[in-house]
């Protein structure tokens, strides 16, 4: 998700296109709360680690 959210950051800046830009943030923030829950311990949606 993190990956996901930077390559949309990289085409939404070159092409100018700014949904790209904000959908990439939110993937990026997502991915970092998710990894971060992840990593402490804590069971996110019935799964203990998300790949």
């Amino acid at each position: 998700m993190i990956i996901l959210g930077i390559v949309l950051l990289i085409v939404g800046f070159l092409t100018g296109i700014s949904i790209l830009w904000t959908i990439g943030i939110i993937l990026v923030v997502v991915g970092v709360i998710l990894f971060a829950l992840g990593a402490a311990g804590h069971a996110v949606g019935g799964r203990r680690h998300y790949y």
